[in-house]
């Protein structure tokens, strides 16, 4: 997630912008090792970096990186993978915890999000989201969006049930375009 990050803060605004992130995270500007765990601390102290940077809420960075990081990791090789869990938006949705078991065996200390993804109606959906990671579900709104652009369709999502509110999980109401073809 680190690497996606500072690719993300490098395509808004180059080099400086990743530079002036690790400063104001108190980071080093090293290059991260992808395939390789980083203490969470790390990613919380990035979003608050690239949000002071960038001129956005922390919740805008989680959505823009949501988006960031289906671009990134299908630029990484792993879009076919995301492809091959369905060919609609509900089938990959749906396919996202046996998605993160298969990267759990390349992954071991991986610590993945879970979910589940409830249709009601040919375009409508909620998606239902567990994680040990507070804070993160912003980024959900934007990898549903981000998902939707790599499959050829478009997709929108509400935050309409929050774990930070006393829940044991977040809940999305995902509208979509159905399936494309």
């Amino acid at each position: 997630m680190n690497t996606a990050i500072a690719e993300m803060a490098r395509a808004a605004g180059g080099e400086d912008a990743w530079q002036a992130v690790c400063t104001h995270a108190r980071i080093p500007p090293t290059a991260f090792i992808g395939m390789t765990a980083y203490p969470d601390e790390v990613t919380y102290r990035l979003v608050d970096g690239a949000s002071a940077v960038l001129g956005l809420t922390p919740q805008q960075v989680l959505t823009a990186f949501g988006r960031h990081w289906v671009r990134y990791t299908s630029q990484q090789g792993w879009g076919p993978l995301l492809q091959s869990a369905g060919g609609s938006l509900p089938a990959v949705l749906g396919g996202l915890d046996a998605l993160h078991a298969r990267v759990r065996l390349m992954m071991p200390a991986l610590r993945p999000p879970s979910f589940r993804c409830v249709e009601f109606t040919p375009t409508t959906l909620r998606l239902d989201y567990w994680s040990d990671r507070p804070g993160l579900a912003p980024m959900v709104v934007g990898l549903v969006e981000g998902l939707a652009e790599l499959l050829g369709t478009t997709a929108s999502a509400t935050h309409v049930l929050a774990a930070a509110d006393g829940h044991d999980h977040d809940s999305f109401a995902v509208t979509h375009a159905g399936v494309v073809g």
